[in-house]
Formats: C-alpha cells, structure tokens, sequence
C-alpha cells in the first residue's frame, strides 16, 4: 500500500510538472522577428524597386555574418571612399606622420634688410591657417629683418600638377567642397563671404574672411527695406578661373550681425599663391616690407632652415572623417603617393597603395576602380564586401588603428555628419559611421554597438534615386535601429 501511495504521489507531481511545461511552452515557441526577415521587410519598400541598396553585417563578437545582400555589386562609394583612404593612411603612413610646411630663406640679411629670398616648401597640409602664419613671420623677425628685397616663393614641386581629381564635376566650382589642390595650402583653400546690408537704395557691405588683397570684388548687390524681399547670389568668377567675388541681389536694410548668420563658402583658385599673399600681407601688418614678387620656384641649394611647422596624422584624421573634409582626404592620398613612389606625387600612385592595402586584406584591387581620395569622383566603383573587408581587418589586425579610425568617425545624434540623425532613438550615440553623399547616391559605413553588447561592422550603399536623399538616410537610419537591437 505504501509504495501503491508512493507512486501516485509520484504521478501527481510529474502532472503537474509537465502541465506547467506545457503551459509555458507557447511563450517559448513564438521568436521574435529576426533581424533578417525586418531587414528583407524594410528593403522591399517600393523605394528601392528604382533604387538599389546593398548591405552587408557582420559581428565582430561572435564571428559570424548578421545580414547580407548585394554586396559584391559595384556601386558609387561617395565619401565612403575616405575609410579606404584613411584606414590605408593609418596603416602605411602611421598615425605619427607629419603634414610639414618649411620656412627657409637665402641671401644675406644686413641693416635689417634681407637681400635674397623666402621659401615655403608645402608638405600637403590641409589645416594649415591663416593664423599658423604667425609663427613663420616671428622666424623671420628673430633674424631683425624688417625688409626683403627679394620675392617670396612657394616650392609645390612634391606634388603634381592636377588641381582636381579624376572625374570631378566642372559644376561643383566655386563649392569649398571641390577644393583646388595643392601642396601648399592655407584656410582649407577657401573664403567666407558675408553680406550685410546698409541703407536702402545703397550697396550692402561685402565681408570676407580672410580680407585679402588676393580677391577683387564686384559688388552689383542692393539693400531694400528691412521688411522687404531678400535674395541674392554671392559666388566666385569660376568659368574664368578668376579669384573676383561676385555679389548680386537685394540684401536686407541694417541687418544687425548676430553671429548666426552663415557665411557663403567659396574655393580660391591657385592656393599656392593665395597662401603666398596672405603671407604677405601678414609681414607687412608685422611691419616687415615685402618688395619682390609671389611665385612658385624650387628650393635651391644652400638655402638656410628656419623653421617647420607640422601636424600628424592623427590629428588630420578626425575631421577627415566626422566632417567628411574631401581636401583633407586628398592630401592623405598623395602623402601616401610621395612615401611609396617618390615625389611629384600623383593620385594614381596613392590609389597603387591603397590597392595594396586591399591586397593586404585578402581581396583583389582589380576588382575595383578608385581614383581619387575623397569619394568627389563618379568614377570609383567598389562594393559593400569590400567596404566591411576594411573595416573588419582594422578591428581584427589593428587593434590600436581601429581605436584612431572609429573614433573619428560621425556619432549618431552626437557630431558631425550624424549629428542630426537617428536623435532621441537607440541608436543615437551607438553608431560610429562614415557617411557619403553625392548627386543620387547616398551610403553609410561603419561600427556600432547593439543593447546587448555586441559589436558589428556594417557597410550600407543605396545609389540611384533622385532628390530623394533624406529618404535613403532614413532608410539606413532604420537600418542601424535594428541592427542596435539585434
């Protein structure tokens, strides 16, 4: 009898126990929907039955492949172009390389009179500015110079003699976005003009900064009454290769300067030159008279040191990147092409070692056409695979260079080119990302970081729309909102 009771005891609790499995068990056998079904949902909007996107993710915790599709087609990298130039920078030109700009000069300096010349040998620093002029001028004045009967040259002679990259649009002069290259240059080889109006009937004043005696100005602007109708065009002489600003338009009576308005970004023509007169113009403020002539001219033999002025890389990095700087992109490109090929420096020759650089990751450069470094160029055809190739080996191979490379990359919601989107959302300051845009195409490249922890690298390329890049951005913006809650 006992062992009778036993065993119904037994029975009962066994009941219950697979009662309360089986009651649970419905919860357990409904998955959420997988990041691979909300993806292929979002992906199949009737956006993209004209525009095409490829997406490729991977997770750099587990080792596997999150999602992927398209992503050995070629498509138009835009700025996305700058994470092959920045990442081959770090690794073949080092985070320690230095931008140099020299000083030197030759002749005889007597009763405060240099009877010789200046030299300034460019380096391909893209951030050297108006103000880093100073200390040039204070080499100078050491020496008790207070006269120079020579001329002041520059010596560009380590780069060549291409001013745009391959495959540039002639229509994008006079944007500070197609900045006129050179191995010398100053104020991102660019003004800021800024209108503000006077009285009504008369001119509105012309503001740029840096005021320079390189610009000539023409003025055909008119101020109307403050409650009246503004419009106006300021731009530069760009169909004739002329520095002369041109102002047209009516600008509003009195307009008090309160700091927020928005200058109108122009590229100058001839940084070399530019960065010469405004040379200059600092020496004579500094009460030094400059008495000869601005021109381009080798470094000669003999000519004494006086100073240098340098930038490392891992400096020129970060804006690269978070402000998407397409000059400073470029001049990554040819330091890379004067340390491996030798001087002039050529944009073909810093695309040979960007493709080995792709050949260093395990991929065929032959697949792919680059031709430039900052992603300007229509010409560039590379695809989603080879974009997380990238991003993927510097995480796994160089641990110090991913730390450099993704945090100069935009922050969601944070700063630079992201610092608007995916605001107030879970991605917002969980992804670290390489934007790009140009005419039809819109992508976005980089790291982020999921609600549970883990890490992926992601590569998002959408091309072929038109005037509809708000909406490819929202598409990839959602695409991170996924992926961070993957």
């Amino acid at each position: 009898m006992q062992s009778c009771t036993h065993a119904k005891m037994m029975m009962k609790n066994l009941t219950k126990n697979v009662l309360v499995v089986f009651f649970f068990l419905p919860i357990f056998c409904f998955p959420q929907t997988s990041v691979q079904e909300k993806l292929d949902k979002l992906l199949s909007d009737i956006f993209f039955e004209s525009t095409h996107a490829a997406v490729d993710v991977y997770d750099l915790t587990n080792k596997d492949t999150v999602y992927q599709k398209d992503v050995k087609y070629f498509m138009h990298p835009a700025s996305n172009m700058k994470i092959l130039t920045s990442a081959a920078g770090l690794v073949f030109l080092g985070p320690d390389y230095n931008f140099e700009t020299t000083l030197y000069y030759k002749g005889e300096v007597e009763n405060k009179v240099l009877n010789g010349d200046i030299y300034i040998v460019g380096g391909f620093d893209p951030f050297f500015s108006i103000n880093d002029l100073d200390y040039f001028v204070k080499a100078i004045d050491s020496l008790g110079i207070k006269k120079i009967k020579g001329n002041i040259f520059a010596d560009v002679s380590r780069i060549d003699t291409m001013y745009w990259g391959k495959g540039w649009m002639w229509d994008d002069d006079p944007s500070t976005d197609s900045p006129y290259l050179s191995a010398l240059n100053i104020n991102e080889n660019s003004v800021d003009a800024l209108l503000i109006g006077t009285k009504p009937g008369k001119s509105a004043h012309l503001i740029l900064n840096p005021y320079s005696g390189y610009f000539n100005v023409y003025n055909e602007t008119v101020t109307v009454p403050f409650n009246g109708e503004e419009s106006y065009k300021i731009t530069r002489d760009w169909m004739n290769k002329k520095n002369t600003i041109v102002a047209t338009g009516k600008v509003r009576a009195e307009k008090i300067i309160s700091g927020d308005e928005e200058p109108q970004g122009l590229n100058v023509f001839r940084p070399d030159l530019y960065f010469l007169t405004l040379f200059k113009e600092t020496l004579e403020r500094k009460g030094i008279k400059v008495e000869g002539k601005l021109d381009n001219f080798w470094l000669p033999y003999g000519a004494i040191y006086l100073r240098t002025l340098s930038r490392p890389l891992s400096e020129v990095i970060e804006p690269l990147n978070k402000k998407s700087d397409n000059l400073c992109a470029e001049m990554v490109l040819y330091a890379m092409a004067e340390k491996y090929y030798g001087k002039p420096a050529s944009a073909k020759n810093g695309i040979s070692v960007i493709n080995n650089f792709i050949t260093l990751i395990g991929m065929n450069p032959e697949k792919y056409r680059l031709v430039d470094g900052s992603g300007l160029s229509h010409y560039n055809l590379v695809s989603a695979e080879l974009i997380l190739g990238i991003l993927k080996y510097i995480y796994n191979s160089e641990p110090g260079l991913y730390k450099i490379l993704s945090d100069s990359f935009p922050v969601a919601g944070v700063d630079g080119t992201l610092e608007k989107r995916m605001k107030g959302t879970i991605a917002e300051g969980n992804v670290k990302a390489k934007t790009g845009t140009i005419s039809g195409i819109s992508d976005l490249s980089g790291y982020l970081t999921t609600k549970s922890g883990k890490l992926l690298a992601f590569s998002i390329l959408m091309e072929n729309f038109v005037n509809n890049t708000s909406t490819a951005r929202n598409f990839q913006d959602e695409i991170c909102k996924i992926l961070v809650d993957y």
